[in-house]
């Protein structure tokens, strides 16, 4: 069959094929001109450099071949002499190719097989590249679809026009699916693969949650309320933070909605997970003892730098507050993205009973003073001999019985312990090798030193390398697990911030960095200003 002779057909299939997989005309088109290329370098030989062109309208195939044109002729299907191509187009240089027309080609079984192979594979190319703009622009969106099969324990879902995975860790805990079943979920990442674009939907995601709410709930829609934070236990229990934009809206009551309509009806679609609602505000501590209802809070400690939360409840109250298996607790966590310790009353009045006599033992060695001198500054809430040494010396002679004279001999012993203090510390820095020059950097004493040392950090040079985490640490969160990892400085009060600003400092002084790095780019001058 010639295909000259197939104008209409050619282009009646094109648009079939285009229709039938939602992709462009002009794609189909082109694989059908790939495949014609194909088909006729079998005919005129596989070192010919065929090209074939449908037109879009009429459907009339023109084929031709390029042939370079070069000074001596070594392929003879690819390639034609200056002499020859000028005898053709005068104009015609080294470098250029010239067309030569190639009459119509019939096609034989193995040619059109093999046509048919191209075409398959081009649209089939097409339809993923589609299926993946499309899909990869939805991320974050809400889809139903039907189940099409499940393989080991993961469900593939048949979305109409194309197939997403829920894999089984994705799904809720308990909750099973058969072919033909309706399923909705939330599309959480989209990947292009070797067999296609993968589109991947989670039913345990918090944001599956948090669109559900949108549905739900019209105010979060119109951006009036505001989710801030959720946590998550798929399948039984959950925690959600929300704000209101207007006063006159009360967050909690929108979410949870008549007779609590909004929220059954995510309960129904999560499987019966239980949904904690509360009151988003930026006041921690507020924050926490709503995110662990129902238990009751009685002291809630705050750590800013550690970003840990130290909560405080009724002995009663313990089992309520952290949980079956520690799910409250671990939800709350995750909700303000703190870390919690959950003590009882009982526990807490022992530890500051054993602080209190730490603290007492301390000044007792380090002021050479009685006990009861110690216990009066311990419960004075005096904590170290640093506080005692540096404040001001009113604050110690207006305990009661204490005098002037007695504060300053107070004072003057502690200032004293703290030189002796600093000395050793300082033969142990030496000892390890650490360089004075470390002294420059504001904020370093010779404790400091002596952990640095201990950490294989010698000189301005190696610290300046250091980053903040290096000197305070950092927590990693992994599966609802945090994890904390301490820093050089642990045993140190220092903040992030004035970690930064040492490690800055000992960049300048190792000339990695200058003053004018740290001021930045100067401000352009004003019009009309002098330069």
């Amino acid at each position: 069959m010639a295909v000259s002779a197939n104008r209409l057909e050619l282009l009646q299939i094109a648009d079939a094929v285009a229709r039938e997989k939602s992709i462009d005309r002009m794609i189909v088109i082109e694989s059908m001109q790939d495949a014609i290329e194909k088909a006729a370098k079998t005919r005129y030989g596989a070192e010919t450099n065929v090209r074939a062109e449908i037109n879009p309208r009429t459907g009339e195939l023109r084929l031709w071949r390029l042939l370079e044109v070069v000074e001596a002729v070594e392929e003879y299907g690819r390639q034609i002499s200056l002499e020859d191509a000028q005898q053709r187009n005068a104009a015609a240089k080294l470098g250029d190719f010239v067309t030569e027309p190639l009459p119509p080609i019939e096609f034989g079984r193995i040619a059109a097989q093999s046509a048919k192979q191209v075409i398959v594979q081009k649209v089939r190319d097409a339809e993923r590249d589609r299926m993946y703009e499309e899909y990869s622009g939805r991320i974050g969106e809400i889809v139903n679809g039907t189940v099409k099969r499940v393989e080991y324990g993961n469900v593939i879902v048949d979305l109409g026009r194309g197939e997403a995975i829920i894999r089984r860790d994705e799904l809720i805990p308990r909750e099973t699916y058969r072919y033909g079943d309706r399923v909705r979920a939330y599309i959480y990442d989209v990947r292009r693969e070797q067999r296609g674009p993968q589109i991947f939907l989670s039913r345990t995601h918090p944001q599956f949650m948090a669109k559900l709410f949108m549905q739900e709930v019209p105010e979060i829609y119109d951006g009036i309320i505001t989710i801030r934070s959720i946590a998550r236990d798929p399948g039984s229990r959950a925690k959600i933070a929300v704000t209101s934009n207007d006063s006159s809206i009360d967050p909690v009551g929108a979410c949870v909605g008549m007779r609590g309509s909004r929220v059954q009806a995510v309960v129904g679609e999560l499987q019966g997970e239980k949904i904690d609602i509360i009151p988003w505000t930026d006041n921690i501590a507020d924050l926490v003892v709503s995110a662990l209802q129902p238990a009751d809070v009685a002291k809630v400690v705050l750590d800013e730098q550690a970003e840990r939360i130290e909560v405080v409840v009724p002995d009663e109250q313990l089992s309520l507050a952290i949980g079956r298996r520690g799910q409250n607790v671990r939800l709350a966590s995750q909700l303000i993205g703190w870390d919690i310790d959950i003590l009882t009353e009982q526990e807490e009045s022992e530890r500051r009973q054993k602080e209190f006599t730490e603290r007492s033992a301390l000044f007792m060695k380090a002021l050479d003073v009685d006990e009861m001198v110690a216990q009066l500054l311990a419960s004075e809430g005096f904590s170290s001999v640093e506080e005692l040494a540096y404040i001001e010396l009113g604050e110690i002679s207006s305990i009661q019985g204490f005098d002037e004279e007695t504060a300053t001999e107070i004072q003057n012993r502690a200032a004293e312990y703290l030189a002796k203090l600093e000395a050793e510390q300082d033969a142990e820095r030496r000892k390890l090798g650490v360089a004075d020059e470390l002294y420059e950097i504001p904020g370093l004493n010779a404790a400091m030193l002596v952990a640095l040392g201990h950490d294989g950090i010698k000189t301005v040079e190696d610290f300046a390398g250091c980053a903040s985490d290096d000197l305070v640490g950092w927590t990693e969160r992994k599966d609802g697990e945090v994890k904390r990892f301490d820093g050089t400085f642990k045993e140190f009060p220092v903040s992030r911030e004035e970690a930064e600003e040492m490690i800055l400092a000992a960049r300048l002084k190792a000339g990695w960095i200058t003053e004018a790095d740290l001021a930045g780019p100067a401000a352009p001058a004003e019009e009309g200003a002098p330069a």
